[in-house]
């Protein structure tokens, strides 16, 4: 693919943006552990920190992706930026129940304006070719930034790691000095959208109208009235209710119920992210290249697969380290695909330029209520019918989200871009 000077910056530097929103995040996961053990927080204590995380993080999609649309994104996505790196500083200087829900809460809002801003400036810079390689490119940037995150994480509470005197504070500080250097880097090379992106003069066109228009409550009550819309976002339910369970109590179960040192489950859980880029890479070429850019075959298909591993998650515990890691990976590379494509490119599919951010937030908001409810499903489910048991419910969410998907099975994007606010561009099958 040919990309101008401009897009190459553009993707680059928001692709290191939001790899870097995950040092703030995934660094939560490993810190758990020495909370429970340094802190004398219990298990309910420490689902509270999260379910407050994950509820303000999936309240703020709903509103900042339509902000985004309507004031630009790279003002909301600096914002987030600032919060975030404030939230994690403070989280890393008192350990009480009470301080560190409040600023993990606060690190949701500014969070919860990533993605879809992040999203929006890519629908500025990119036309609908190729979205589902482009996004599942760059939507390697919160999977391979995830599994980054968490080996940075790791290294930042081990005893070799600078200033030991922190201890577990580390896990916060760490993380929010390296994403205060990514900062300034976005504030100064990102914008909202191209002055001229190489295209032809009619691309040109429709692309400044969508660009310099701002996105009306109009625009947002025909989004609501999309059946699609909501059917992606209730499948992207399901799938994060298992994510978000695997990404953040992934070491505190090795740890709690495997009896593996804190440095073996951090660096194990982090296979999760690493596999999921390749799982990622091939749903956006499957996507794009063998089923003419529809996402909900390829999502579908291997929604039924994670199922599937979630199931025999008890025979890889029997098989020790390799079988886990197997596992593991396993899981990494089917979540990851149909997360990039529903949240990525199939949010753009709806939404297209003009509504990118709002149709991400609406569809982020609505997966991420999943996020709400995983962490107290974990500690509920573990702590009266065993570990093996949640395991079977993380498939049983994985076939779910995998069938609601079924109706959508031809749904694909446009095949030339128009403003799809006065003129279709879905082959809606509804």
């Amino acid at each position: 693919m040919s990309m101008t000077a401009g897009q190459r910056k553009t993707f680059g530097v928001t692709w290191i943006t939001y790899a870097g929103f995950y040092l703030c995040r995934k660094n939560l996961s490993i810190v758990l552990p020495l909370l429970a053990v340094v802190a004398g927080l219990h298990s309910y204590q420490l689902a509270n920190i999260v379910f407050g995380y994950s509820f303000l993080y999936a309240v703020g999609q709903f509103g900042f992706g339509f902000l985004s649309d309507r004031i630009g994104p790279k003002r909301v996505v600096g914002a987030g930026l600032l919060t975030i790196v404030v939230c994690n500083v403070m989280m890393g200087l008192h350990a009480s129940v009470i301080w560190l829900l409040l600023f993990a809460c606060l690190n949701g809002v500014g969070q919860s304006t990533g993605w879809s801003g992040l999203v929006k400036t890519m629908a500025n810079w990119f036309s609908y070719e190729n979205r589902g390689v482009v996004m599942a490119w760059w939507g390697t940037n919160y999977v391979l930034g995830g599994f980054l995150a968490t080996t940075f994480a790791t290294w930042s509470v081990s005893p070799h790691s600078p200033l030991p005197q922190l201890g577990g504070a580390r896990g916060f500080l760490f993380p929010a000095l390296l994403l205060a250097l990514i900062v300034p880097v976005f504030f100064l090379n990102v914008s909202d959208a191209p002055a001229d992106g190489g295209k032809s003069s009619g691309e040109r066109e429709i692309l400044r109208r969508a660009t310099l228009s701002q996105t009306s409550w109009t625009d947002l009550g025909m989004l609501l009235c999309k059946p699609s819309l909501w059917t992606i976002g209730i499948s992207y339910f399901f799938l994060e209710v298992c994510r978000y369970a695997l990404m953040f109590w992934l070491p505190y179960y090795m740890v709690r119920q495997l009896h593996y040192g804190v440095q073996t489950a951090g660096y194990l859980s982090s296979l999760y992210e690493l596999v999921g880029i390749a799982g990622a890479l091939a749903a956006g070429y499957i996507s794009d290249k063998f089923n003419q850019s529809r996402r909900a075959p390829v999502s579908a298909v291997m929604l039924g697969g994670l199922g599937f591993v979630m199931l025999c998650q008890p025979m890889f515990v029997h098989a020790g380290l390799a079988g886990i890691g197997v596992a593991i990976s396993l899981a990494g590379f089917l979540s990851y695909g149909p997360d990039t494509l529903l949240s990525g490119a199939a949010a753009q599919d709806v939404g297209e330029t003009r509504a990118a951010a709002t149709a991400t937030g609406l569809i982020d908001g609505i997966g991420h209520l999943g996020a709400i409810v995983s962490p107290y499903l974990v500690v509920f489910v573990s702590e009266r019918y065993g570990w093996d048991r949640l395991f079977f419910i993380f498939a049983g969410t994985a076939f779910l989200a995998g069938l609601v998907l079924l109706p959508l099975w031809n749904l694909r994007a446009a095949t030339q871009t128009t403003n799809r606010f006065t003129e279709p561009t879905l082959q809606e099958i509804f």
